[in-house]
């Protein structure tokens, strides 16, 4: 299941024909390279081009390769300007389990989870574990775990999940206007008061705006031994450590498509930006997964990549405010800078998540989201 998730651009490889509106070659690019072991098509793309994201609209299938959607270690990148510069692939013979990921998957296994976007009221309404085997605090795998509200039959899976944050929106008369922030929750009953609570230690808004929504990320699977009030269930496998107040919900076996293709976006909102971290406290690096501001509602499908920005601080000008004081100048905002590259992955009404691909300095909560140049 995994290894479909990002065993991206099936149809890729491998002679690169290189057009003027389509990518630029780097300017200290190889003349050939061989693909080693732990590559990815996304790094060797940005050997070759200023623009790696493209590499859906050039790279062709050559015919002398057995399997054009392949490339090993070992194999061999020539290029050469006959006729305009080529990049060509010299076949090998490999085993086929060896092919190289577009992206590394034993490094995105703890970050690509299935994360939903629910109604609050479905995620507060859903059976919930209440205890744990031995009432222990918390829950490990091969123990059983105890669930109220369930109706099913013995025998049947189900994702144990965590709300982890809220999406609320802000001034949403006004949809030019319109702020979406995610504030983060708190879940654990033997902490909070049932079914969770938000953290109320930032910005002053915590239970204010429109309710857009509650995030949810599966943290594990179990297995129905026995029904009842409580029914019994025992732990197959998780990420974390169960604990009362995780929620129960239907397995989702295909939470990703098969196949990504990255693309640069054609546009994009003047206010998108990034809203949330998963699994990081203040800042994401590249092959963490990051909560965007924009959705299928504006137009974002899967696939398509943006570049970050940190938003420029506001200082004051104390070099022509002419005076010995500091902090009296007038304010100017300095510019955004540059952080990384974003993929969209899975898209939902209002949010979409999306990987960090790349990266010249940590990505925050606000990084603004621009059409890569």
């Amino acid at each position: 299941m995994i290894r479909k998730i990002i065993v991206l651009l099936a149809g890729m490889l491998v002679t690169l024909a290189v057009y003027a509106a389509g990518a630029q070659l780097r300017p200290n690019h190889p003349d050939s390279y061989t693909v080693r072991r732990g590559d990815t098509l996304w790094d060797i793309s940005a050997r070759f081009l200023t623009k790696p994201w493209l590499w859906p609209e050039i790279w062709q299938a050559n015919p002398q390769v057995r399997n054009p959607h392949l490339i090993y270690p070992g194999d061999v990148l020539n290029l050469s300007f006959i006729n305009g510069p080529h990049l060509r692939l010299e076949p090998k013979v490999h085993a086929e389990g060896d092919a190289i990921p577009a992206i590394p998957l034993d490094q995105l296994r703890m970050f690509l989870k299935d994360m939903r976007v629910m109604d609050s009221n479905a995620v507060s309404s859903a059976p919930y574990v209440v205890g744990l085997e031995e009432n222990r605090l918390r829950g490990a795998v091969g123990q059983n775990i105890y669930v109220r509200g369930l109706q099913g039959e013995p025998g049947q899976r189900w994702a144990i999940v965590r709300p982890t944050h809220v999406f609320r929106g802000f001034d949403q008369s006004n949809p030019e206007q319109a702020e979406l922030v995610a504030h983060g929750l708190d879940s654990n009953a033997a902490m909070v008061n049932a079914p969770w609570r938000e953290d109320t230690r930032h910005d002053g808004r915590y239970g204010k705006g429109d309710d857009l929504g509650v995030e949810v990320t599966v943290i594990g699977t179990a297995e129905t031994l026995r029904m009842g009030d409580p029914a019994t269930l025992l732990l197959l496998n998780a990420t974390k450590e169960i604990r009362s107040g995780d929620r129960i919900m239907p397995v989702d076996d295909t939470p990703y498509d098969a196949y990504y293709y990255p693309h640069a976006a054609k546009s994009i909102p003047a206010d998108a930006e990034v809203i949330g971290l998963a699994d990081a406290m203040d800042a994401a690096g590249p092959r963490q997964v990051v909560s965007l501001s924009i959705g299928a509602r504006d137009g974002v499908t899967n696939g398509e990549t943006f570049a970050m920005f940190e938003p420029g601080e506001t200082i004051h000008d104390d070099v022509a405010s002419n005076s010995w004081n500091r902090g009296v100048g007038k304010t100017v905002t300095l510019p955004d800078e540059y952080v990384g590259h974003v993929m969209v992955f899975r898209t939902f009404n209002r949010v979409s998540y999306g990987l960090v691909m790349d990266g010249l300095r940590p990505v925050h909560v606000g990084a603004r989201l621009r059409v890569p140049e």
